[in-house]
């Protein structure tokens, strides 16, 4: 092993032991460096290791923060069917087969805010306009933050069903205020990347900023102008999720194989 693995494991070895609980901060590089008679960058390389492994968060400022154990990786089911629940409104696939309570981390907020390049040229704005995001931070009761969901609501829709920004939107949700506004039946396209997070998101979902996500974005189009109204962007550790889609054949894969005559 390299000089940097041999201390990232001894650090390692600390915190498996408990010598580190969770929540502490690990000693200062200065400290580290003169305990171990190393040089700093090695203990910034070790401490960056243990960063990617997900056992610390280094926050500047503060240290390496000892990080819980991460929860297994969760499978999401990706179709293409949408269905409709009497009580919570439009169900998507990600969804569907979610029976467990999940819970909100701090508080569902809504402003306006500066949109990202692609909700500005999905709505058809100029760079940096300000749009009204609805944000949640979310997850399975009980586990750390899971997600990032951030809705974005064009002018039109929010001109046409002003109930959107309001905190209640009602039985089934902004999608139902703005279908009754006219824009109905709203259609979904829906695009999945992976990418870094931003300093931001990865305060918010307590990961470090050199640890990917996977980012899906939902855009829903009126049924009426044909141009977007929403633009839904969730934001989740790409550590902590696998999608499983399920294939189907068409007729023309079907079996037993018909014989060509």
């Amino acid at each position: 092993m390299s000089r940097y693995e041999v201390e990232a494991a001894h650090l390692r070895q600390k915190i498996a032991a408990g010598e580190y609980q969770v929540g502490d901060t690990l000693p200062r590089i200065s400290e580290l460096t003169e305990e171990r008679g190393v040089s700093p960058a090695t203990i910034r390389r070790a401490l960056e290791l243990l960063e990617e492994e997900g056992l610390v968060r280094v926050v500047r400022g503060t240290g390496a923060i000892v990080q819980p154990p991460q929860p297994e990786r969760r499978r999401i089911p990706r179709g293409v069917r949408i269905e409709r629940d009497p009580g919570r409104g439009y169900v998507f696939p990600a969804a569907a087969h979610a029976q467990e309570p999940w819970q909100v981390h701090g508080k569902a907020r809504r402003s306006m805010e500066s949109a990202p390049e692609r909700v500005t040229a999905a709505f058809g704005l100029e760079p940096g306009a300000e749009v009204l995001r609805r944000r949640r931070v979310t997850s399975p009761a009980g586990d750390p933050p899971f997600q990032i969901v951030d809705t974005w609501l064009s002018p039109t829709a929010v001109a046409d069903a002003p109930q959107v920004a309001d905190a209640s939107t009602g039985p089934g949700g902004y999608l139902d205020r703005l279908e009754e506004a006219g824009h109905g039946p709203i259609s979904w396209r829906e695009t999945t990347r992976a990418r870094m997070p931003s300093t931001e998101e990865a305060r918010l979902l307590g990961i470090s900023a050199s640890r990917p996500v996977l980012e899906l974005v939902l855009v829903g189009t009126s049924g009426r102008t044909e141009q977007p109204l929403e633009v839904t962007i969730r934001v989740i550790p790409a550590d902590r999720v696998e999608i499983v889609t399920a294939l189907e054949r068409a007729d023309s894969a079907r079996w037993p194989v018909t014989p060509v005559e």
